[in-house]
């Protein structure tokens, strides 16, 4: 009779460890799924993210908002003229060569406006470069050998009691609830940062006419300062993903596997808080508000 009691206990310990493995090896991959998909995602530029997206907000640009910008520019280099012949005691002591000066800043302005694309592009290029460079390191130190890591597992596990097996087995299928909440965290900040880089591309050309006056300049500066940390705000993200990786990687060393399951589920919860963050985090590194 007892021998068939232990068959029986035997059978559900690893039919148990066979679905906290299976759950918990599930968690793993779509870690190093995440990052690999993460590090793709965010390392596009505008044109290559979605091209359709990105040829409609271009010729928005060049057909309304461009125009728009000509005029802020006339505007914005008459008032500089007036300004530089008032300094000048009302032309009494006249310069040639400050006409010569305005007249090259405005044709500056006016070659900054009809390459906004080109310069915006060129900002995300660079923040392309410098997030795959970045997914290669993070890639090659987050990535996880899970036969290794399940294999472990098994045989502590194996030497749990049966009652402490199911716990942890519950417990196990509330992580693939965690990990949807991430992929859906992901998804909005990724997708949320690419609309928002849109929405300021199309309107480039305004802050990009008042760059050169000492007056206006301020709100072209702020504005390439925002593009900036729009770019950047993709290398936050992948260290944030990096450091997650890394954290999560710690479940399969750790002797209390229960108590590492419920620290799993703080480090998403921590993940998701603070992948919101990058924006904001990004807007103050590089002073743009």
């Amino acid at each position: 009779m007892q021998s068939i009691i232990d068959s029986i206990t035997q059978w559900l310990k690893e039919m148990l460890v066979g679905g906290i493995t299976g759950n918990l090896s599930g968690m793993f991959d779509n870690v190093n799924q995440s990052v690999g998909e993460i590090a793709g995602e965010v390392g596009k530029t505008p044109s290559t993210w979605n091209g359709g997206v990105f040829s409609m907000i271009q010729s928005l640009s060049d057909t309304v908002i461009i125009p728009i910008a000509g005029i802020i520019l006339t505007f914005v280099m008459c008032y500089e003229l007036i300004q530089m012949v008032i300094e000048k005691n009302n032309l009494h002591d006249i310069e040639t060569f400050m006409f010569f000066k305005w007249i090259f800043k405005t044709f500056v302005a006016v070659m900054i406006i009809t390459s906004t694309f080109n310069i915006i592009m060129g900002i995300f290029d660079v923040s392309q470069h410098i997030v795959s460079n970045a997914a290669g390191v993070i890639i090659s130190d987050t990535s996880m050998d899970i036969a290794t890591v399940i294999a472990d597992m098994e045989t502590r596990l194996m030497e749990m009691e049966l009652g402490s097996l199911l716990g942890i087995w519950l417990q196990s299928m509330f992580i693939g609830l965690t990990m949807h909440a991430l992929t859906i965290c992901i998804f909005i900040v990724i997708y949320g940062r690419m609309i928002e880089i849109y929405l300021m591309t199309s309107l480039g050309a305004i802050p990009f006419a008042t760059m050169t006056n000492r007056e206006w300049g301020s709100m072209g500066q702020n504005y390439l300062r925002a593009m900036l940390a729009l770019g950047f705000q993709a290398f936050l993200i992948m260290v944030c993903v990096g450091i997650y990786a890394v954290l999560v990687q710690s479940i399969a060393t750790d002797s209390d596997i229960m108590g590492a399951i419920w620290t799993c589920v703080g480090y998403t919860v921590l993940l998701c808080f603070t992948l919101f963050k990058t924006g904001s985090l990004a807007k103050s590194i590089f002073n743009a508000h």
